[in-house]
């Protein structure tokens, strides 16, 4: 079965969207985000360069279909539900 990953470059309301919309996509085996522990880590200690709350943030998206006609479909409508949110997309073989 192919496995579909992304990254999506926004705020969790555009991850939320861009994921209700794979969810209501037929034939879908299931929709997850995956964690990133080490993204959360942080070698400085100076707060003055913490990254602001209104920047994007990455959030790493794996959906997994039956077969590559769906996975298309999942490629374009993330794509589109993602250009909607004007949130930015990778699409990725591994994270």
């Amino acid at each position: 079965m192919p496995m579909v990953r992304f990254r999506l470059i926004g705020s969790r309301a555009d991850a939320d969207a861009v994921i209700a919309t794979l969810h209501g996509l037929d034939r879908i085996e299931h929709v997850e985000e995956i964690d990133d522990l080490i993204s959360g880590m942080r070698d400085d200690s100076s707060s003055s360069d913490s990254v602001s709350d209104s920047e994007g943030h990455v959030y790493r998206i794996e959906v997994d279909t039956p077969d590559d006609g769906v996975a298309d479909d999942v490629r374009a409508r993330a794509e589109e539900a993602a250009g909607e949110a004007a949130a930015g997309i990778e699409f990725v073989d591994e994270f």
